[in-house]
């Protein structure tokens, strides 16, 4: 990056190394505490990268769940910087003013890098996201920010995608936020899968029974901690081990809607997929 035109601010985030580094050791460009945000923001713990992301946004938190919950997904990098020297060439190019303040050139940031592999065995692919409102797109100034943004990626053959809030089902958006922090295990996953025998009887028992309620019985048949039993349910959704149509409201689930894993094979690969991630 050129040091020239930028502010002092910048040149230090560039000495400590933000947005450098992949899975655990990423540095995002921006955290929750630098930039003013007109809604909510999230420090979130991720699952697969084992860091804190940083999401500036209500939409910015909802992508990331989608994207950590996508299995294709091996890494997010949130408020990726972009090399500021090209988007000024870009921007030169295209006849857009560059983003600056009080004269200061900023530097630009997509929302997210994502690394992206379908196979186990194939090659890992770049994807390259920016979120906004929908509403926010009417803005002029907004669509040239996006046009070097766009530009600045497709010269580097890296497919951009714009992503608003219909892109986001909110349903299995709001299912997401309800299970991510169930993922942090409170029992250990041995103590999760030995009562997957017990927590299939009852669910396959009362298969029009609502899910709260299922889970009440077994911890007074077992005299459990009221609760318990529900937080274990929750916690092998989290994991994927019990698994419900994620369009469904978790609050309208019944008994019957949770499936139920048949072979062992699948959660000694779990199992195994765990351990390997700790």
């Amino acid at each position: 990056m050129t040091n020239s035109k930028l502010d002092k601010r910048t040149l230090n985030w560039i000495k400590q190394g933000r947005g450098s580094g992949s899975g655990p050791d990423y540095l995002p460009w921006l955290t929750v505490r630098d930039v003013p945000s007109e809604g909510r923001v999230h420090r979130v713990l991720g699952h697969l990268t084992r860091r804190t992301h940083h999401l500036l946004s209500d939409l910015e938190f909802s992508t990331f769940l989608l994207l950590e919950w996508n299995p294709c997904v091996r890494d997010i990098r949130e408020q990726f910087p972009l090399d500021v020297e090209e988007t000024l060439g870009i921007a030169e190019e295209l006849g857009i003013r560059h983003p600056s303040v009080s004269g200061q050139i900023q530097v630009m940031s997509s929302d997210f890098l994502v690394d992206i592999q379908p196979s186990s065995m194939g090659p890992v692919r770049k994807l390259a996201i920016q979120v906004k409102p929908l509403e926010s797109l009417t803005n002029p100034r907004t669509l040239e920010k996006l046009r070097i943004e766009q530009r600045y990626w497709q010269q580097k053959g890296i497919e951009w995608s714009l992503v608003t809030e219909r892109q986001l089902p909110a349903a299995f958006v709001r299912n997401l936020a309800f299970l991510h922090p169930a993922a942090n295990l409170t029992e250990s996953l041995d103590v999760l899968l030995a009562a997957i025998p017990v927590l299939n009887n009852y669910l396959s028992s009362h298969p029009t029974t609502r899910l709260p309620d299922v889970a009440m019985l077994i911890d007074q048949k077992y005299s459990l901690e009221a609760g318990s039993s529900l937080a274990r349910l929750r916690a092998l959704c989290a994991l994927r081990v019990l698994r419900f149509d994620m369009h469904t409201p978790w609050e309208s689930l019944c008994a019957g809607d949770i499936s139920v894993p048949r072979k062992a094979s699948a959660i000694e690969h779990l199992r195994y997929s765990y351990a390997e991630n700790q």
